[in-house]
């Protein structure tokens, strides 16, 4: 039991972050208004995503240096749930954008950016169903992943800095402060961005095994 400490911890924070970011009570800001409750949820995805993506870019690299085949087994499973986290991304982020900014997909540089960054992982996932051969489909990918996820940080949090854009934090417009985070707010989003990157690691450790399993029975 000791053992799952962080399993029931990501799920209480969850379980909290998403009752409270529904019933807490929240800044009266311009444009917001309640829809600064999705701070709970759509910020989170992506904070997980790049957390899967950090764990799968680790095991491409342990598994290049090993050839150990569990390495890139938990790299793809790592990706699976992090290019869910992503698409989630990108809907909360859409749903929000519909209520400020009066239309889903505006083509704002960081919409567009995220988009390309989860094409990336995408192209990954057809490499890998392109290629038959076990040992040459996971050298190719480990080294495209490696790739791969320096890219997704430069169009996640460099390229959007570097022209106009709606979105909080780039192109001159600012990101939330002490002013919008009040400690009311702080209090459930930093629990849901832990939360959420629980849950993700949970989910993906438990492709990784059910995988394993498979490939033991097909031996």
């Amino acid at each position: 039991m000791y053992k799952n400490w962080w399993k029931i911890l990501g799920a209480l924070l969850v379980t909290y972050s998403t009752i409270a970011g529904f019933l807490s009570s929240v800044p009266e800001l311009p444009i917001l208004y309640e829809s600064i409750r999705n701070l709970y949820f759509h910020v989170p995805m992506w904070f997980g995503m790049i957390v899967l993506f950090s764990v799968s870019v680790y095991h491409s690299i342990k598994y290049l240096s090993t050839n150990n085949q569990d390495h890139d087994l938990k790299a793809v499973e790592s990706i699976n749930v992090g290019v869910i986290y992503g698409i989630l991304g990108i809907i909360t982020g859409a749903i929000w954008a519909k209520f400020t900014w009066g239309q889903a997909w505006s083509f704002d540089v960081k919409q567009n950016f995220a988009a390309i960054a989860l094409l990336l992982y995408f192209a990954y996932l057809v490499l890998r169903n392109a290629i038959d051969e076990e040992q040459k489909r996971a050298k190719i990918s480990a080294i495209y992943n490696i790739f791969a996820f320096p890219m997704m940080v430069v169009l996640l949090f460099v390229l959007p800095r570097l022209s106009d854009s709606l979105h909080p934090g780039n192109g001159g417009n600012p990101g939330f402060n002490s002013y919008d985070l009040d400690s009311r707010m702080r209090a459930v989003f930093y629990p849901a961005c832990l939360g959420w990157i629980l849950i993700g690691y949970w989910i993906y450790t438990i492709l990784y095994r059910v995988r394993s399993l498979e490939k033991n029975n097909t031996l």
